[in-house]
Formats: structure tokens, sequence, C-alpha cells
């Protein structure tokens, strides 16, 4: 879907604040660059996208956001290479997501040139702040929302579309240690599991806490029927080496699509490691854990890339994962970086060049 554009429109901020950020110590998405591409959905259509100076926004207690949460986002990130040039990775899949989400919210979807052009004029006018230092990146946010007034229960008639972005360091440090949850569920069938909507991350946090409370850093979610389902790891994909196999659960209305997923196995599958996709019982890993087989588990995503785990915690129980000397977690972030960062070749066509 695309719409008529023309040269988008820039207004540059008067004071720029990036003489103020440390760039040798970023953590992440707590700082935020200059500008924001921003964009108003009213009378019936998207109007013309702008980047502005980044700002708050004033809105109406009545703001259907507030009430029925019509709030979806995307993960991206941008990277120089030594060259200084620019890089996306996978962008237009981004902006596929994004409508996929939007239509199962009832928000209008973004036009993909409106998504496209807009992300490559902010990225320009802030090209400064994309980090070069190893391991960091410039976060990319792209989100809407309902702005539209009214406490009856509908869609909104109004819409923001946002992209803000922020120099960031790494998301996780090290491995992190799970905890497989048994009572809450993340998403159900028929329900928005594999949109990117606020409500979904919201509906974490509590389940999240408890197993923090309990020593563990995040949660397996399991299905929402049986609990007998490895589903996602926190906000991640989540990724199952049983010896030499590689295993992810098939995607459904309860997972999201997740593009860090779909290059994780695209990259196995080209350097010959063994992958299915198919569902994967709780009481398998479990197995594979006590027999020695269980070599991996790792949580894959847009922040972090790739997140290793190093033990979880099942029925009371702990397990610990041994540590590998050629773990696939490491081979496999090493081979998605580079190609994000334009060291190495691209084989796939993933990397886009911001010109």
């Amino acid at each position: 879907m695309n719409a008529v554009i023309n040269n988008i429109e820039v207004i540059k901020t008067k004071t720029s604040k990036i003489h103020d950020v440390d760039f040798e110590h970023l953590s992440f998405g707590s700082t935020f660059s200059d500008h924001m591409l921003e964009c108003d959905f009213k009378d019936g259509k998207w109007q013309a996208p702008k980047v502005v100076p980044y700002h708050s926004i004033t809105l109406d207690p009545s703001a259907k956001i507030f009430h029925y949460g019509q709030s979806i986002f995307e993960g991206m990130k941008a990277y120089k290479d030594a060259n200084n040039d620019v890089y996306l990775f996978r962008p237009i899949d981004n902006c596929k997501r994004l409508n996929i989400s939007a239509k199962r919210l009832a928000i209008p979807e973004v036009p993909e040139n409106y998504f496209m052009e807009g992300l490559k004029t902010l990225l320009k006018v802030d090209s400064d702040w994309i980090p070069k230092n190893e391991g960091c990146s410039l976060y990319i946010r792209p989100f809407i929302f309902a702005t539209g007034n009214g406490f009856h229960a509908s869609p909104s008639n109004e819409y923001k579309f946002i992209i803000a972005t922020a120099p960031s360091g790494s998301y996780f440090a090290g491995k992190v240690k799970v905890l497989i949850e048994e009572t809450y569920s993340r998403s159900a069938n028929g329900g928005v599991g594999f949109a990117k909507a606020g409500g979904n991350y919201a509906g974490q946090f509590y389940p999240t806490q408890l197993a923090i409370e309990k020593g563990y850093q995040q949660v397996i979610w399991t299905d929402d029927n049986t609990h007998e389902y490895i589903e996602e790891a926190g906000a991640m994909n989540i990724f199952i080496r049983i010896n030499d196999t590689l295993i992810t659960g098939p995607t459904s209305d309860r997972i999201l699509d997740g593009i860090t997923r779909k290059s994780v196995i695209d990259i196995a599958k080209a350097e010959g490691i063994s992958v299915e996709i198919r569902k994967i019982k709780v009481h398998e890993v479990v197995a594979a854990a006590r027999n020695g087989t269980l070599r991996e588990m790792f949580g894959a995503g847009t922040a972090a890339v790739i997140s290793p785990i190093s033990g979880f915690g099942y029925h009371g129980e702990d397990f610990d994962i041994p540590e590998q000397s050629k773990p696939y977690a490491g081979f496999l972030k090493k081979r998605i970086t580079d190609i994000q960062t334009n060291k190495c070749e691209d084989p796939f066509g993933w990397r886009f060049k911001v010109e």
C-alpha cells in the first residue's frame, strides 16, 4: 500500500542535545535523538509526514489510547560501518509487520513509502546520532496510537504515527536464568499475540516480576491451554538446541513472527545446521536437560539479537545448561551482526543502505 508523497518536510531543532551524550557509555533506549518522524491520521487518511524536533505530546483525557489500548509498535536498528555508511536490517519486514498489527487492532495501515521515505529522511537528519562503537546502534521505534477522543468503545477516528530513535548500547549483558511459566499466559488462541501490541507486553510484566522475586531474570511462556508447550522467551522468540538440532516453535496467532527469528533459521539452514520448526513440549526439554542432550537455549529478538539462557526452573527444580565450546548462539549472533554492520557479504539481501 502506497500513497503519493513528495519531499518530506524537515523542521530542525534549534539546539542539539548531542553534545550532552556520552556515546562511550550508552544504556539501552533511554537517550533520545534530536528529531522524530510524525504523521497524523485524520479525515479518513494519513496526512503528510514530517520530521520535527523530538517533543512531548499533549492528549485529551478522553483520547482512546488511554481507554481502549489501540497501540502498536516495531523495533529496528540503524548501523554505521567503517565508511560511515548507514544501514538498516530488513526494514520492509518491519513495515509489513507494523501493518499486520495495525489491521488486527483496527488501526489504519501506514503507506509503505510513508514509512520508508520518512525513516530514511529521519536517519539522514540524525545521522550523527548513530553510534559506531562495537555493540552499539541507533535503536528505532516506529509506533502508532489512537488520538481520537471519546469514551464510546469503538475504534478511534484519529491516530498518530511516530518514529523515534535512541542511540543505545547492548540490551542484555551475559546469560539469563529463566522460569518456565505454569500459570500465566502471554497470549491466547484468536487473540493478538502475533501483533506487536502494547497490551501484550503490559500483561507480561506481573508474571515476570514474580519470576524475578524467585531469582530468575525472565519467563519462558507456554501455551495458554495446557502449559505443555514452549512458546516464547520473555519478549523474544526462543530456540532450543537438543544434540545438534535447533528447534523453534511455529508461528501462530499466539507467537510473534520475529524478524531475528526468521534470520536465525535461514542462516542456520545455510550453514548446514539441522533446524526443526515444530511444537516442543516442556517435558521434552526437561528430559533433554536430565539426559545431557540439551546443549543450548536462547532468545532471539531485535533489541538483544540473541540472548543465551544459562538455565531454567520448572516445577520447583532448577536445570543448568552447560557451556558449549562452539555455541550456536554466539556463532549466529556474529553472523547476523556482521551482516547488519556491513562486515561481511550479505547473501540473503537483508542489508538496506540508506542513501
